[in-house]
């Protein structure tokens, strides 16, 4: 434990907050993913919706804090979602969020709800009907857009208009939520488009949302950022406002790399988290969704998961074990060592025996890597998935 220790950092408070903390899975990180060279496949790969949630049960069933899986639109259509959400209950989990998906058509070239011509902007807003139905079916709570729409070259269209176009677009899909329903919007730095993307940054975003009204918010994804960005600093404007609507939770060394969180920069995740801890957001009802959206190219796909789980549970661990009022008093002081210090000291906590006593706690193994590797779920996939197309990009 840190030195310093005070009430609000006690062992018994720590355990409450990890216990109630809960990270959603992403379905398809369950399927096959690659490069633009090569999709890898994998045995015992999932090759429909239903054995996708079954492997993220798997995951719940090991760490006990990831009870919900996203699902992506149409990458997951089942004739039946009310068939589906019953299997993921039987599994001891349920449907999360729902993602739409404004980049795989042909007639999205141009853009979706930016694109030039009326036709496709409504084709784009129909799919996020779908969407809606989807959401009806299952229990979800949660439409996540992520907009893909761009343009390559200077005078390729206007800017301005397709900000206008958004707009509209996003007004028509924001109208079809039910009151108890919410959209949350996604940016992104660049990639497909790589002069200029219609939602690039938090910004952008969050002026679309405010437009929107009081249930929409914006996703920041932990890999959607220049170098260099100062990650923490967004979260605390965004949870300023009011507005943070969810994570999602990876790694990057360059770009958008998708890897498993806390595996490139752990101290970036932590420093993340603590401004989390410190907004008092960790809460289940602080309206903040913890979300992994990753790929699994060459490392097993379920212990993936199960890293990066157990990778953001370690820095959210560390991050209520700062000495909030140590630090305090050094920043009064204009002690800046001191008050880095107390950041470093939490940092360098090893709360592996502490996550350990949480899982005995909550009646699981203390190690969910070795108890998943040791209950023969992998070879029994791989021995019985035999036959059928697995599940991938486009899927």
């Amino acid at each position: 434990m840190t030195t310093g220790q005070t009430p609000s950092t006690s062992r018994e408070s720590v355990l409450a907050a990890l216990r109630a903390q809960t990270i959603e899975l992403p379905s398809w990180a369950f399927g096959n993913s690659g490069t633009r060279f090569k999709v890898f496949g994998s045995p015992g790969t999932p090759r429909d919706p239903f054995e996708k949630i079954s492997d993220a049960a798997q995951v719940h069933r090991y760490t006990g804090v990831a009870p919900r899986v996203s699902l992506h639109i149409p990458w997951d259509l089942v004739d039946d979602y009310g068939k589906l959400a019953a299997h993921a209950a039987d599994d001891g989990v349920s449907i999360g969020t729902i993602n739409s998906n404004l980049f795989q058509d042909d007639d999205y070239k141009l853009g979706s709800l930016t694109h030039p011509d009326a036709k496709v902007r409504a084709k784009a807003v129909a799919h996020h009907a779908e969407c809606v139905d989807v959401m009806r079916a299952t229990g979800s709570k949660e439409l996540k857009v992520w907009l893909p729409d761009g343009t390559n070259y200077p005078g390729q269209d206007d800017l301005r208009e397709r900000q206008e176009r958004l707009a509209d677009s996003l007004q028509q899909v924001y109208a079809l939520l039910e009151p108890d329903q919410h959209l949350v919007l996604e940016y992104k730095f660049f990639e497909p488009a790589f002069y200029s993307t219609d939602v690039p940054d938090w910004g952008t975003s969050l002026l679309h949302c405010l437009a929107l009204g009081e249930r929409a918010k914006v996703v920041l994804d932990t890999g959607h950022h220049a170098p260099g960005t100062n990650i923490e600093f967004i979260v605390v404007q965004l949870l300023r406002a009011g507005r943070l609507g969810a994570f999602d939770f990876n790694s990057r060394f360059y770009a958008d790399d998708d890897l498993m969180a806390g595996a490139a920069d752990p101290f970036q995740l932590f420093r993340i988290m603590y401004e989390i801890v410190r907004s008092d957001a960790l809460r289940p009802d602080s309206g903040v969704n913890f979300m992994l959206d990753q790929c699994h190219n060459i490392e097993a796909k379920i212990p993936g998961q199960i890293r990066s789980v157990t990778n953001v549970q370690q820095a959210t661990a560390k991050a209520l074990l700062v000495d909030r009022e140590a630090l305090r008093e050094a920043q009064q002081a204009g002690d800046v060592l001191a008050a880095n210090d107390v950041f470093m000291d939490a940092f360098s906590t090893d709360v592996r025996p502490l996550l350990a006593q949480l899982r005995e706690s909550m009646g699981l193994a203390p190690d969910p890597m070795a108890a998943y590797l040791a209950s023969g779920y992998a070879e029994r996939i791989a021995a019985e998935r035999i036959g059928g197309r697995q599940a991938g990009w486009g899927a």
